[in-house]
């Protein structure tokens, strides 16, 4: 074995809690283990919220360990009640197996399923053929429901109404790790600390109904400096998958991360050298925009390969210069008959997908927060004409951090 991956967890900062930690580092110091990590199939890409566990899932792996990705599609058809005030909607199988099949092709930037590497299983294949009555005498009575009910799982939805359906996540997802131990030998499971109660009610019950020993591990929840979940934007959520969030808006998200979290996220997410990041500790000023310049052009090569973060890269000291191209800067394109003689800032930035609502847009332009071409929009009554496009393109700006080029056709 290498380097004990307890230890390389720790050291850069992801474990939040652990069963027997003793027990479980001197288990992942001397052989291969077995272990998983849960993945709801709700959208057909991960976010970049899901970054710091697929981290932990490659250094472990890297460390010679096994990893099993086990995506929900039987979970994931009644919905993880665990920090929401209402019941999702209930997804049909076509759905979630095609959200599985797209999110597969993510985790293989991460993680090799080559050969003995790791494998992705469905929950789904074992849970919706299960017998309720057998499962609920079998499993059922080894959960208390004083006990689950005091859960952070079920806390928040205790006042607008927690369904009987949802009651039975947690029995699910438990019984998944039983299952997974028996088929796999699986001895660990992993995730985000907000699952801490589900993960050890299945360690649990390994431990009453097998008699063995099973771990539990969680990871510290990837916040922002002010604690709000990492991957969140006014706009939405920044998305794995480039069809959704470029690979320059991506590299820009982590690019304007703030400066007491930078030296955090080099050690979670990405795999510079401890010794390395170390070194940037007491950066400041355009050293420390240098850290986060290193941070973005590590985690878009890791998500999007090297050739989208050295373009991401180019665009982003260009448009930080005051000049250049922008090549890799987000784009949309519109036909000269659609301009015609202008058209109102308001519909071009919609139509760009800039804002959401109209309202957003005079809102923006009212805070005096839009320029186009470098010139501040004074008013939503501003038209965009032909004579505005140098060189084929407008390059709109908002806020201070969002650059978006408009080509003329």
């Amino acid at each position: 074995m290498s380097q004990n991956a307890f230890d390389i967890l720790k050291e850069r900062g992801f474990i939040e809690q652990c069963t027997h930690e003793e027990e479980l580092r001197e288990l992942l110091g001397k052989e291969r283990v077995t272990f998983y990590n849960g993945y709801d199939p709700t959208a057909d890409s991960l976010t970049a919220g899901h970054f710091l566990t697929l981290m932990a899932l490659a250094h472990l792996q890297r460390a010679g360990h096994k990893p099993i990705v086990l995506m929900g599609s039987g979970t994931g058809m009644v919905g993880d009640p665990t920090d929401r005030t209402e019941m999702r909607r209930v997804m049909t199988r076509d759905e979630v197996d095609h959200n599985i099949a797209c999110q597969k092709k993510q985790f293989e930037r991460f993680i090799n399923f080559d050969g003995d590497g790791a494998v992705l299983v469905k929950n789904g294949d074992w849970l919706l053929d299960l017998k309720y009555v057998e499962f609920m005498r079998d499993y059922g009575v080894h959960f208390n429901v004083n006990k689950m009910l005091s859960a952070d799982t079920y806390k928040v939805r205790l006042e607008s109404g927690l369904t009987f359906f949802e009651m039975n996540y947690m029995l699910m997802q438990a019984y998944d790790f039983l299952y997974l131990y028996r088929k796999y030998g699986c001895l660990l499971q992993v995730g985000g600390n907000d699952q801490w109660s589900n993960i050890i009610s299945g360690a649990e019950l390994i431990r009453k109904v097998e008699n063995a020993g099973a771990y539990a591990l969680t990871y510290k929840l990837l916040t922002t400096a002010d604690g709000r979940k990492m991957g969140k934007t006014a706009a939405g959520a920044v998305w794995l998958d480039a069809t959704r969030t470029s690979p320059y808006e991506f590299f820009q998200y982590w690019r304007n991360t703030d400066d007491s979290t930078v030296i955090r996220d080099l050690k979670l997410l990405t795999f510079l050298p401890l010794e390395e990041i170390n070194a940037m500790q007491n950066w400041e000023g355009s050293e420390l925009n240098r850290a986060k310049e290193i941070l973005a052009y590590e985690i878009t090569k890791i998500a999007h390969g090297e050739e989208e973060a050295d373009k991401a890269l180019a665009a982003s000291k260009a448009i930080f210069a005051g000049g250049g191209s922008g090549a890799g800067m987000p784009r949309t394109e519109i036909a000269a008959e659609e301009l015609g003689e202008g058209m109102n800032i308001v519909l071009l930035l919609e139509k760009a997908k800039l804002i959401q609502t109209r309202s957003e847009g005079r809102r923006l332009i009212d805070q005096g927060g839009l320029k186009v071409n470098d010139i501040k929009v004074e008013t939503y009554e501003h038209t965009v004409k032909p004579g505005d496009f140098k060189d084929g393109s407008v390059i709109v700006q908002k806020g201070k951090k969002v650059f978006h080029k408009v080509i003329l056709m």
